[in-house]
């Protein structure tokens, strides 16, 4: 297993960790198999989307603060409810095929690790099975 160690610069933020994980899987000399891409925060999360156009993340972020979830009656004392939904929104992890050694991802995908209440110093793990 792989540690990243990643600290955010806003609240809502998008980091793009594919070159991260292309570098973990070609470390490993797994040439097939599946890698799993891992945070264990209950405010951030792992997803895979474009990530050729910049506007997609301003959009993204746009979008799940449009939901409303800071308007509504949480009872959780620390403030952060809006961060554990959208959280669980997208969830923590995102497996990845390999095939050849690389990452089976679409032309436009990426990997991002999402933080929703930074900034923050983050983790995210990545571990491959396969041969």
């Amino acid at each position: 297993m792989t540690t990243i160690q990643l600290k955010t610069g806003s609240h809502d933020q998008l980091i793009d960790i594919t070159a991260d994980v292309r570098k973990v899987i070609k470390d490993s000399n797994i040439k097939n198999g599946i890698c799993v891409v891992y945070t264990p925060h209950t405010t951030a999360a792992i997803t895979i989307n474009e990530n050729a156009d910049p506007d997609v993340i301003t959009d993204m972020i746009t979008g799940l603060n449009s939901l409303g979830f800071e308007k509504l009656p949480f009872r959780h004392m620390e403030g952060n409810s809006p961060s554990h939904l959208k959280s669980s929104l997208i969830g923590c992890s995102e497996q990845i095929i390999v095939e050849n050694g690389t990452p089976v991802l679409g032309t436009w995908q990426g990997v991002f690790f999402c933080e929703f209440d930074g900034p923050r110093n983050r983790k995210v793990f990545i571990t491959l099975t396969g041969k």
